[in-house]
């Protein structure tokens, strides 16, 4: 069976989230998830979700077989262990698909990269909160 690997941080899980996810497990038979550490977060705001609750919530997601942490120095730690068929990244993610597939290569891992398309929708102008900075935002609008 054709294994797939996504991950990410999924603070505040909404519909963009689940879009990736699917469209990630629809490449392959098996979706394992790795979610990222608050410590390893580095290119965004620090999750104010936990990180066991934020694992938790992906793993109870319909489309996942199997949510794990993200290792808590090697990224490929993980990678190796589910030995994925190919690693799906999220539309707006900042990793480059050439640069990764270059790490993985040199890392002695085969598998390929590819790219989740953009849920529909999925513009600043439109009502649906499809990032966790939109929702904070509206959170601080609405309730601060």
């Amino acid at each position: 069976m054709r294994r797939a690997v996504a991950q990410g941080t999924f603070d505040l899980l909404h519909p963009g989230h689940l879009h990736y996810l699917e469209e990630a497990a629809d490449m392959a038979g098996e979706l394992h998830v790795i979610v990222a550490r608050s410590d390893n977060v580095t290119h965004k705001p620090e999750p104010v979700v936990p990180d066991d609750q934020r694992r938790e919530m992906v793993a109870a997601l319909e489309a996942v077989d199997e949510a794990r942490l993200g290792h808590t120095e090697d990224f490929f730690v993980p990678i190796r262990d589910i030995d994925p068929d190919v690693i799906v990244l999220g539309h707006d993610q900042h990793h480059d698909e050439g640069a990764l597939s270059a790490m993985l290569e040199e890392e002695g891992i085969d598998c390929a990269v590819a790219r989740a398309s953009a849920r529909d929708g999925d513009g600043d102008g439109d009502d649906e909160l499809l990032s966790t900075g939109r929702i904070i935002e509206q959170v601080c609008e609405r309730r601060c």
